[in-house]
């Protein structure tokens, strides 16, 4: 029998037996649901609940998207429960929770820039594969720290909930993501295309590297859209690199047509960081949670 600790291979979207799941704790909150550790199969696993009628669509969307995808850097869905009361999805466990809450918790575990270009050249991956997806390449649309989970001793990053995520041809307009990693376009109702990921993965760069929460100094979301609409972006980084610095910033331009494609950002990306040894070296801390 496979180890708990082990991740299991990826299927097609089964239908789980809900008497299978064993719930062990609750470990946060999605774009909908309340998410729990739970044991199923001899397995850990993260157990997504959907709560509200409201959050169906969301659920919905989420199955759909995640059925299709198969990337070492995003989340695995092993199965669902679809029937009520219990509609919820069964998915990969990440044991060093959220990389949010390796940059901002309290006492903050020691990592070095090896780690911070590491997690985002894997997040830069998981995103190109996204976009390049065939026949239907898919935007994500919120990716920022809390969304992004650690794994193997906060070596291994994967993108997580696909609440939000939308086919790459349809150019949406309603105003999903959170502010302040969000592109001008998405909440200015204008039409935007993958390049609004590209945005928000500029400003996690950006947070990796700075250990500083974006536009922390401004309190509300409308006048953190009305600043970045004006073209305020986060500071600078004191003795950050040239070439990381001009990526950073060609993908928080404020013309979508003139940020790098997210494939252009991993070739970027896997050439920096050969100058960053050391992001496979696991972190010491204990579990985080969030």
């Amino acid at each position: 029998m496979a180890q708990p600790n082990q991740p299991l291979p990826k299927p097609f979207v089964e239908e789980v037996n809900y008497d299978e799941i064993d719930h062990l704790e609750i470990v946060g909150k999605g774009s909908f649901g309340t998410v729990y550790k739970a044991k199923w199969r001899e397995h850990f696993v993260a157990v997504k609940y959907i709560e509200q009628e409201h959050e169906r669509n969301a659920f919905a969307v989420e199955v759909r998207q995640l059925s299709r995808v198969a990337h070492p850097n995003i989340v695995a869905l092993y199965g669902a429960c679809t029937k009520k009361p219990h509609v919820c999805l069964v998915m990969e466990y990440a044991e060093g929770g959220s990389l949010y809450a390796v940059l901002h918790c309290t006492p903050k575990p020691t990592y070095t820039a090896a780690h911070a270009m590491s997690w985002a050249r894997q997040c830069a991956l998981g995103v190109a594969y996204l976009h390049d997806m065939s026949p239907k390449p898919l935007i994500h649309r919120d990716l920022k720290p809390p969304n992004l989970l650690l794994v193997q001793g906060g070596t291994v990053l994967k993108i997580c909930d696909f609440g939000t995520v939308t086919d790459k041809a349809t150019l949406m307009t309603n105003n999903k993501g959170s502010a302040a990693w969000m592109a001008p376009e998405v909440f200015e109702s204008s039409t935007y295309t993958e390049k609004c990921d590209v945005f928000s993965w500029g400003i996690i760069l950006w947070e990796v590297l700075s250990r500083e929460q974006p536009f922390k100094e401004i309190e509300h979301t409308f006048t953190i859209m009305w600043s970045v609409h004006k073209g305020h972006r986060p500071p600078l980084i004191e003795g950050c690199p040239k070439p990381i610095e001009n990526l950073m910033t060609s993908c928080w331009n404020p013309d979508p047509s003139l940020r790098p494609s997210m494939s252009k950002v991993v070739a970027t990306m896997e050439g920096l960081c050969k100058f960053f040894p050391g992001g496979d070296v696991p972190l010491e801390y204990e579990d985080i949670e969030g």
